[in-house]
């Protein structure tokens, strides 16, 4: 994204203490609100199936169409944020997601409460969209901390929304306990409507169209997106099966509820850490391998021996997907060294990525369904990462420039 013009300013809060308070809350409280919609489904399953008729197929629908308007926003949120502005996208991406929450109180049936599902996901698929550009620009001199909170309070939402969830729907009150999830995101959207300047129509870079169309006719884009896809498959399946996994091998909803919110922690953990530690490092592939081989180890280890040590295999799953992903969100970057070209391959890689990662809680709910377990979704898991891990061998630096052959900047 350009800088802001005079015509169009737009305020930073660096080197302003009162004011910077206000954006770090912004962030933190934004962050907490964008997944326990997600995470919270996961342990109430048995009690949503039992009330709503939907079968595993049609519960994978309300982790599916999130995850597929994620992608979606990723392509067109930069367009939407153009025409409208950076604060009405923000606001009005906020005021959908605690809709979406507030109406699961009134969920007579499955259709509707996916319905609310997608509200939900739309409103988040624009504020994943939108706002890590936003934090640019209100953090121009503190960009890789603050993202870093960002992406730990993202990820601490989702062990709330697994741990806190099913302890709020004791008594069967489970859309209540759905529903009120929406409260947090007012309070959200409140400190965004203090907080974003007025005048927050983010300049967008005009080449941004050519340099989409530019960015698809590269190969090293589609293996992007593949491997992108595939890892955050995982992860959308565990969020998704985990909680009824354990619980049809006796685990209570708020049992199964703490696994999810323990993989979501080491998730956050290890997605802060990991950047650190690699940061002097040009080739990432060595600690790739090693997020992917944790991953490989949690995946075999719930097909083969889940009930030996279940919080282990959480937390190697959560530090092997929440590395992954950090990792991968920095190789993408490492491929161009401009930041408009890169910041398109990033969102091109999310949106490929993400539209192909919905569709892995509907495949490993058909598995179920033709095999009566889930342990053949978790082997065909474990056969997407191996594949990764070959991809990633193509992750050499010393070939980007090579693969990518970037035209100059207009």
């Amino acid at each position: 994204m350009g800088s802001a013009t005079a015509a169009n300013p737009v305020p930073s809060v660096d080197g302003a203490p009162a004011r910077q308070g206000l954006w770090l809350a912004v962030v933190v409280i934004t962050g907490l609100n964008l997944r326990p919609f997600l995470t919270a489904i996961g342990p109430l399953t048995n009690d949503i199936s039992a009330a709503t008729g939907l079968d595993l197929r049609g519960m994978a629908w309300l982790t599916l169409l999130p995850m597929l308007l994620m992608g979606l926003g990723a392509w067109f949120g930069p367009a939407l944020q153009q025409r409208l502005g950076a604060r009405r996208v923000l606001l009005g991406a906020l005021a959908v997601l605690a809709l979406g929450s507030a109406l699961r109180t009134w969920a007579p049936g499955g259709a509707t409460l996916i319905a609310t599902a997608a509200l939900c996901g739309l409103g988040v698929a624009f504020v994943q969209a939108v706002f890590p550009g936003v934090i640019k620009r209100q953090f121009p001199g503190h960009v890789a901390p603050v993202m870093g909170l960002y992406s730990a309070a993202l990820m601490g939402g989702g062990a709330l929304g697994a741990q806190l969830t099913p302890l709020a729907a004791q008594g069967g009150a489970w859309r209540g306990a759905l529903a009120w999830w929406a409260l947090p995101v007012l309070a959200a959207l409140l400190l965004a409507w203090r907080a974003l300047p007025r005048t927050s129509r983010f300049p967008v870079n005009n080449n941004g169209p050519s340099a989409t169309r530019w960015l698809l006719q590269r190969p090293r884009t589609w293996l992007l997106m593949l491997s992108f896809g595939l890892v955050n498959g995982g992860y959308a399946s565990v969020v998704a099966w985990l909680a009824p996994f354990y619980q049809s091998h006796g685990w209570s909803a708020a049992q199964s509820g703490s696994l999810v919110a323990l993989l979501s922690l080491a998730q956050a953990g290890i997605a802060l850490l990991l950047p650190l530690l690699v940061a002097r490092q040009r080739d990432r592939r060595p600690w790739l391998w090693l997020t992917l081989a944790l991953q490989a180890a949690g995946f075999a280890a719930l097909a083969l021996w889940p009930d030996v040590a279940p919080r282990t295999w959480a937390l190697l799953l959560g530090a092997g997907l929440g590395g992954s992903f950090a990792l991968t969100m920095v190789v993408v970057l490492d491929h161009l060294p401009h930041p408009t070209q890169a910041g398109a391959m990033s969102a091109l890689m999310q949106g490929g990525g993400f539209l192909l990662a919905a569709l892995a809680p509907w495949v490993m709910a058909t598995l179920h369904g033709a095999s009566g377990s889930f342990n053949s979704g978790w082997l065909m898991h474990l056969g997407c990462v191996a594949l990764v891990a070959v991809l990633t061998v193509r992750f050499a630096p010393q070939r980007y420039a090579a693969v990518m052959r970037a035209p100059a900047p207009r």
